[in-house]
């Protein structure tokens, strides 16, 4: 986990050992959304990377790096770096020149555009860029090429946490805290959330609670590394997170475990709520999401009667049909009970993304304006023309989301711009991905390998590494952060953010995307945010470097930043009072059946990331894990006749995927998981189901039913 932490050991010092000729580059983990802090060490004559420590001053990862972090730095050097441009021609992908590629994008750009109209070209990108490029690439879709149809991989990852938080305090930041409050809490209760493996920096603060004598409960239908240092671990029946909860909230009125004082000063609801939860007792909650009534009340009781805690969870109760208003639910704990607002109480999300909080922020979403100003909102988009120097009858209006506008392909969307995102891995029935690509009429990918969905396109041009660019990105905190690059790209590689401008000056829209450095584009994106949600007014580059990050909202440039929000109680609605919301539990879209008996739920591994675009290609992290597997419960094993390591397929009503078999008491027996970071023949989203939460329009990753065979002569089902 990196060099051994030495409270004596000063940054400075720490410095003072690089060998002559090399210099460290202050920056921070391209992966997950901790950002920890690190220092790339660079050959000072040729900036020929050397290798990497962790960063001692930055207070997030306080000298560690977890495995990925240690191994960030090898992207530079990995063979398989596109350094050229690609064309394809008669079939196939060749090198070609910047003037020969980004020629034939704009002529394919006006062609497309002219024949369907503006929103027939679309943009489909991702969260783990910087808030500069982020931003950039929300402007170019709307008065660069002029169309409503972009949105992000995030839509995948982080959309039910921002329409859950929004809906129930009226703000999206993934934390209401700073991470060193983790440490005050009297309870944790961690939902969906794979801490130790996903965000291991985040368990020196557990193991803080922890040594204070907090109290730890985890929510999870895997026995995980987290959950086995837990004093409850409630292992679910995926998709019954929104009964557990009615659970303990019935609990906890019943046996007057909420503030009501803060109840009735500061929210509106509860009088629904608790008729609602009348009918949760343990009992019949125990019946739906498996685990027995004796851990449910324990759990409530322990989370209820403690004077500060706080609810954190991720993707295991986000991407369901229902994610947003699960995420609701969990944030009704914090509102019941007045844990929130101060020192060891409040809520977050794990952001799963390197800038998955800043990716959502400036306006790459389909329906979102920089600063989180609603595209449909008159007086955001009258601010936003004057901040772009254009009127505002040339912004478009909101698009479709992710899954929404790659089912679009072929038919209302003619062309697309693919960057930093990979959605033949990352998305829902793959293999209806596959199709819907296929049907563009033209397509450009930019990315610094060719991944899996690059290997379609039409044209791919290579982008840089994080290590070779300078912005900003936001951590799980909520904390702006920058990140320092070197002055050299790989090859023929250029940064994004020139591309893009390029791409714009010779469409004709070159006047609004004129710029030099990533700092200017922040510059302009502060001014954009201001006034809004996400305000980042008063953040500077000179000022993240001083105070190494600042906290948003930081509305002017003596405002040192807001670490805790909702100290003041207040909430940003017209009344200033956080909801309430009552949600009857429904299930899963899909339900296991005689044909699909069992449950797939899939999540990470601490080696790899997101699609393993990345990861897969950095030799120390794929030795570790370098295929999928499929864990099965040994008593599920044994019933049907599988054993250690033998190949069996998996089969949802969408496809299918032959893994080995991994038995472990850690998983449900009516449950199987696979971890989803490889694509083509071993994509577990095969077989994922692509109903959608119809608030935040994120997939229903976590739970479909399957059946399985051994693949060997005859079915085990």
């Amino acid at each position: 986990m990196g060099h051994p932490q030495n409270a004596d050991y000063s940054q400075r010092e720490f410095d003072s050992i690089l060998r002559e000729g090399e210099e460290n580059i202050a920056t921070h983990c391209c992966f997950c959304g901790m950002q920890c802090g690190m220092n790339i060490r660079v050959e000072k004559a040729t900036e020929k990377v050397l290798g990497v420590e962790p960063r001692y001053d930055f207070p997030m990862n306080g000298g560690r790096l977890c495995p990925k972090g240690v191994a960030a730095y090898r992207q530079v050097e990995l063979g398989d770096r596109l350094l050229h441009p690609l064309i394809r021609k008669n079939g196939k992908l060749e090198e070609a020149s910047w003037e020969e590629a980004i020629n034939l994008i704009v002529s394919k750009i006006k062609e497309i555009q002219s024949k369907h109209g503006k929103d027939a070209f679309g943009i489909y990108s991702g969260s783990s860029m910087t808030n500069e490029k982020c931003y950039l690439v929300g402007k170019f879709a709307r008065i660069g090429l002029g169309t409503k149809n972009i949105d992000y991989n995030g839509r995948y990852c982080m959309s039910s946490a921002a329409v859950g938080f929004n809906q129930s305090v009226g703000i999206d930041r993934g934390s209401t805290n700073p991470w060193s409050d983790i440490k005050s809490a009297d309870v944790l209760l961690i939902a969906g959330s794979n801490t130790a493996e996903c965000h291991p920096l985040s368990m020196p603060y557990i193991w803080g609670a922890r040594d204070r004598g907090a109290k730890l409960i985890i929510v999870d239908p895997r026995q995980t590394k987290t959950a086995l240092v837990s004093d409850v671990h409630l292992d679910v029946r995926p998709g019954t997170d929104i009964a557990l909860v009615n659970g303990f909230i019935h609990l906890l009125i019943k046996e007057n475990m909420i503030d009501k004082d803060f109840i009735e000063k500061h929210t509106v609801g509860y009088e629904e709520l608790e008729k609602m939860t009348e009918t949760y007792t343990p009992e019949k909650v125990a019946e739906i999401t498996g685990v027995s009534a004796e851990k449910i009340i324990e759990a409530a009781r322990l989370f209820g009667r403690a004077k500060n805690g706080m609810v954190m969870f991720a993707r295991g109760i986000e991407q369901h049909s229902t994610g947003s208003d699960t995420v609701s639910n969990y944030v009704n704990l914090c509102l019941l009970t007045g844990k929130i607002g101060r020192k060891g109480s409040g809520f977050a999300t794990f952001t799963g993304q390197g800038n998955g909080q800043g990716g959502r922020e400036h306006g790459q979403k389909a329906d979102q304006l920089p600063g989180y100003r609603k595209i449909t909102d008159p007086e955001a988009r009258k601010y936003i023309a004057g901040v772009w120097g254009v009127e505002e009858s040339e912004i478009p209006g909101p698009g479709m989301s992710a899954f929404e506008l790659l089912r679009s392909l072929g038919e209302e969307v003619k062309g697309l711009l693919l960057l930093c995102s990979n959605p033949m891995v990352s998305a829902p029935t793959v293999g209806d991905v596959k199709t819907y690509l296929e049907k563009l009429d033209f397509f450009v990918a930019m990315d610094m390998f060719l991944s899996e969905s690059a290997e379609l396109a039409d044209v791919v041009l290579p982008s840089t590494v994080w290590i070779e660019d300078t912005g900003t990105t936001t951590n799980v905190e909520g904390r702006v952060v920058l990140l320092k690059g070197l002055n050299k790209t790989a090859g023929q590689s250029k940064r994004d953010w020139q591309v893009l401008c390029e791409i714009a000056d010779r469409l004709g829209r070159g006047k609004y995307f004129k710029y030099d450095s990533p700092e200017e584009i922040f510059n302009e994106l502060r001014v954009a945010s201001r006034g809004g949600k996400a305000d980042y007014y008063g953040i500077t580059y000179e000022k993240l470097e001083k105070m190494n990050g600042v906290f948003w909202p930081c509305p002017t440039e003596e405002h040192e930043g807001t670490p805790r929000l909702f100290e003041d109680l207040k909430f940003p609605f017209p009344d200033q009072k956080a909801r309430l919301l009552a949600t009857d539990y429904t299930g899963p879209n899909e339900k296991v059946d005689k044909e699909y008996p069992y449950i797939l739920t899939t999540g990470r591994v601490v080696y790899h990331y997101l699609s393993g675009n990345q990861t897969r290609r950095i030799e120390a992290l794929a030795k570790f894990c370098p295929e999928p597997y499929v864990e099965i419960h040994p008593d599920t094993a044994r019933k049907l006749g599988i054993k250690e390591q033998e190949v069996v397929k998996l089969i949802s009503r969408r496809g299918e995927l032959s893994v080995p078999a991994k038995i472990t008491k850690i998983i449900r027996p009516d449950t199987f998981f696979v971890p989803y970071h490889w694509g083509k023949t071993m994509a577990i989203n095969h077989l994922t189901n692509p109903a959608l939460d119809p608030k935040s329009k994120i997939p229903e990753f976590k739970v479909c039913a399957v059946k399985i065979e051994k693949t060997e002569k005859g079915s085990t089902s």
